[in-house]
């Protein structure tokens, strides 16, 4: 079956580095783009990112770009988001996600998601 798995989240200082793994199985990995989503305590689901099978990235949420990167280890089955200079605004769940699609400023995802790593920057 198709499973993925977010890690890596945790407490974290304002400016501090998370970097966040999704480790996926049950398919093969360097077929499917991976999307990152985050959902903030009462607020909507937020596509962040889409990376492709070949590592190339599309960024959607204005309000991190410069300071997170995604990117992936197709040898490994891993995705990785690297979240740098963070915010208390960053606060969230985050998911990773097999499969993404760009439309307008936003992102979609496929059927199969990770449980979520929470992520809390305060200090």
């Amino acid at each position: 079956e198709v499973q993925l798995q977010a890690s890596g989240g945790g407490l974290v200082q304002p400016g501090g580095s998370l970097r966040l793994s999704c480790v996926a199985s049950g398919y093969r990995f360097d077929d499917y783009s991976i999307g990152w989503f985050r959902q903030a305590p009462g607020k909507e689901r937020e596509g962040v990112v889409c990376i492709t099978s070949n590592g190339l990235t599309t960024d959607v949420a204005a309000s991190v770009k410069g300071r997170f990167k995604a990117s992936r280890d197709n040898d490994r089955n891993t995705a990785y988001l690297q979240m740098n200079s963070l915010k208390p605004e960053d606060t969230a769940v985050y998911y990773c996600v097999r499969n993404c699609w760009q439309h307008g400023d936003s992102i979609s995802g496929g059927e199969h998601w990770a449980q979520g790593t929470l992520v809390t920057v305060s200090s």
